[in-house]
């Protein structure tokens, strides 16, 4: 029996050792920010919504140690980013203390262009970056080697606190083309986009114009012929926004469109909107509450009668929408709420709700999710008769449903070496 036993007790004895080994390090583990003599500062950067190229950051600011999770920093670096008026970025970075260094935040604020490229760009961000970690590292090893230089400006200085002029008026326009295709042996797929816009945005108005097109071809060869699907859809709209104040806004909207998916020869909408943020538009890059009401009107012309025995109508509507978006130190979550209905048939109606986030649960634990589901009872622009199976099978029409969703998640647990300081592309084709 002791023969049996002891091999037992032997494994016990080293599984209780090692539970007292994992313990007692985590026990004597420092606070975040407080630095043990001749060690670096310990960063963790946290890119919400912005391509911040790490592998380019971390061989660029090599006085920091880049850790890879929050509890073990004590600088953690959010950066968040909105576009500007003119179709660049304004990126967002704030220094958050944590353990020694909590209270010592800071935010600074950079811009990019819309013409800049990715290298300008994230060169760009590494500069902002260094700037504001430059302070954290006063009183660590790296603070002898750090060295901050200055490139004055051509000109006189005082042309910088001239008025800008801008021969543009603040009008961005833009025009792009693009499409796919893909063929086999038996079908073959062709789609082609377009878009053209004119945007103007200053602090007390938004204007956007655009107009857009699209076109799509399918062709199979089956048993018994050949089968052929085309669609496309057309568009013009536009939006004009006046601010009025930090929390309110207000502007219409109009636009008009043609679908062969969704049966629309023509369909014109129009309406009159306003909107409340419960926290100052200033602060959208971190958290935005917002409530959404639209009073309009649409107009129909169908290409086919429709299951209502319509060729065209014309319908009053209203629309509210809820959205809550928050980027934070544990990561980011929105949630959306919206309805729209005909109000000559509050019967006719769609309610949908959206869900997304990627949170930071605990040290090392992370938890994305996405999610939305609509429920449908305004399908006006039904064809009457129905879809072919062919057409219910490569979507090109809209079908009749009550409800439509969809959603995915995911988790990721990752525990080892708090340190990501090392970049090596070796062999980088390679995916594991």
């Amino acid at each position: 029996m002791r023969a049996v036993y002891d091999p037992i007790r032997r494994l016990f004895a080293s599984v209780c050792c090692g539970w007292v080994l994992i313990f007692g390090q985590l026990a004597s583990a420092q606070q975040p920010g407080t630095l043990r003599p001749g060690e670096r500062l310990r960063v963790f950067l946290d890119c919400q919504n912005v391509h911040c190229d790490f592998d380019f950051v971390r061989t660029e600011i090599t006085f920091v140690d880049w850790v890879r999770n929050r509890q073990d920093a004590g600088i953690h670096l959010l950066v968040t980013a909105q576009t500007t008026g003119g179709g660049g970025r304004e990126f967002t970075l704030s220094f958050i203390g944590q353990g020694g260094l909590a209270g010592s935040d800071q935010t600074l604020r950079t811009l990019s262009p819309q013409t800049a490229s990715s290298d300008e760009r994230r060169r760009t961000l590494v500069r902002a970056f260094t700037l504001g970690l430059a302070r954290y590292a006063v009183g660590t090893p790296a603070a002898d080697r750090i060295t901050v230089t200055y490139a004055a400006p051509a000109t006189d200085s005082s042309a910088s606190s001239a008025p800008i002029r801008d021969p543009w008026n603040y009008w961005l326009y833009s025009l792009s083309v693009n499409g796919n295709v893909n063929g086999e042996s038996r079908s073959k797929f062709s789609q082609f986009y377009g878009n053209i816009s004119a945007n103007r945005t200053t602090e007390e108005f938004k204007v956007r114009l655009s107009t857009n097109g699209s076109y799509g071809e399918n062709k199979f060869v089956l048993t018994d012929g050949t089968f052929t699907s085309y669609s496309h859809s057309y568009g013009v709209s536009g939006l004009v926004v006046k601010s009025l104040g930090p929390h309110w806004s207000a502007g219409p909207s109009v636009s008009a469109s043609s679908s062969t998916f969704f049966n629309y020869k023509l369909a014109l909408r129009s309406g009159l909107a306003a909107e409340y943020n419960l926290f100052p538009y200033n602060e959208s890059t971190r958290r935005q509450l917002t409530f959404l009401y639209t009073l309009g009107g649409a107009h129909f012309r169908y290409e086919d009668t429709t299951i209502f025995d319509r060729l065209q109508e014309t319908r009053p509507t209203q629309s509210l929408a809820v959205s809550l978006d928050v980027k934070q130190r544990w990561g980011s979550a929105s949630i959306s709420l919206d309805g729209d209905q005909f109000i000559h048939d509050l019967s006719k109606y769609n309610l949908g709700a959206s869900a997304d986030g990627d949170l930071r649960i605990f040290k090392g634990f992370s938890l994305n999710f996405f999610g939305q589901a609509s429920l449908l009872r305004d399908q006006l622009y039904l064809r009457k008769g129905g879809a072919s199976d062919e057409e219910v099978l490569i979507r090109r029409r809209q079908l009749a449903t009550s409800y439509r969703y969809f959603g995915f998640f995911g988790i990721r647990y990752a525990f080892g070496s708090i340190y990501n300081n090392v970049v090596n592309p070796r062999f980088g084709a390679f995916d594991f």
